[in-house]
């Protein structure tokens, strides 16, 4: 059928004016596909100055990208005065690379936007690895620019709602302290998080509570304990930069050291009840020892009495002893 196409135009069979319409027909639709596809998105980021190419878009649809995401965040970038350099700027392609990674676009181009405002040093680069490491890259911003605080010991994650220090004294404190963090962007991949803090901290106040010589010291003086607790550099190796450690309750507990002294005294009580029963039990048994060896002594000399007669009788037998 379709050799003899040729045929037909040679005839003058098929009119050239249908053949044009039918193409531009064909064409009138592919441009409308693309401008219903593209011309819009592309026109949205033109008037912003995005600098996004219809190439791209297109491209975006074959990679599976959502060109109205990338769009949507290249005009954020533009419009907060990020740089968009195809160097080290937050370019098309690098925002498809993050999006295919499974990153999160909105989330890394707000955190940017807001350490921009905050002139805080945050690259895309930077943004993209905190985001892709599983880390709320806009929270951490957010967090370096207003520190938020941590309880410590955390209600949320512990059962207990204070921490129970000893002084040397022996008096126990129950404390509760409130610890200011912000975050540190440069060890943010890789740092300890929260709960690294949380333990650090409740462990160096019951250390600093532990060197007082008495829990009164600690009642006058509760900054003593933060200034101890933050000379210690608990912060190193975590995402958190520890701005201040506050004491929000002190209460006493249990004198420990008196209860441990009782203990021990009716520890030593009984034992020595125990030493001096031992002690009655051998007296006991070496009197007894004692009154067994008087009787095997007395029948010793009873035998020897006995023997007296029989010897003086022995001797008048054998005339060896003479009567007077």
């Amino acid at each position: 059928m379709f050799h003899a196409i040729p045929a037909l135009f040679a005839q003058g069979a098929v009119p050239w004016l249908a053949v044009w319409v039918l193409v531009g027909l064909v064409l009138a639709v592919i441009i409308a596909v693309l401008v219903y596809n593209y011309f819009w998105t592309w026109l949205w980021a033109y008037m912003a100055s995005a600098d996004v190419s219809p190439l791209s878009l297109i491209g975006m649809d074959f990679r599976r990208v959502d060109k109205k995401l990338i769009v949507q965040g290249k005009i954020m970038a533009v419009q907060a005065g990020i740089n968009v350099d195809n160097r080290d700027g937050v370019t098309t392609r690098r925002l498809e690379a993050h999006y295919l990674a499974g990153g999160n676009v909105p989330n890394v181009i707000k955190a940017i936007i807001a350490a921009h405002r905050a002139d805080i040093d945050l690259d895309f680069d930077r943004a993209a690895a905190i985001d892709l490491a599983g880390r709320d890259v806009l929270d951490a911003v957010q967090t370096s620019v207003y520190p938020k605080v941590i309880d410590c010991p955390d209600p949320k994650r512990s059962q207990r709602t204070t921490l129970s220090a000893i002084a040397k004294n022996g008096v126990e404190l129950k404390v509760r302290a409130r610890v200011t963090v912000r975050t540190n962007i440069e060890q943010l991949i890789g740092g300890a998080t929260e709960e690294t803090i949380i333990a650090r901290v409740g462990e160096g106040i019951i250390t600093a509570i532990g060197s007082s010589d008495s829990h009164l010291q600690v009642m006058e003086n509760p900054d003593r304990i933060s200034k101890a607790v933050l000379e210690r550099g608990l912060d190193a190796q975590t995402a958190f930069e520890i701005v201040s450690i506050d004491i929000a309750d002190i209460d006493v507990g249990q004198n420990i050291g008196a209860r441990l002294q009782a203990d021990q005294a009716e520890a030593d009580t009984r034992v020595a009840r125990a030493k001096a029963e031992e002690r009655r039990a051998l007296a006991t048994a070496r009197e007894q020892e004692m009154k067994a060896q008087v009787a095997r002594n007395r029948a010793g000399v009873v035998l020897a009495e006995a023997e007296v007669p029989l010897a003086m009788a022995a001797a008048f037998r054998e005339g060896n002893l003479a009567a007077k």
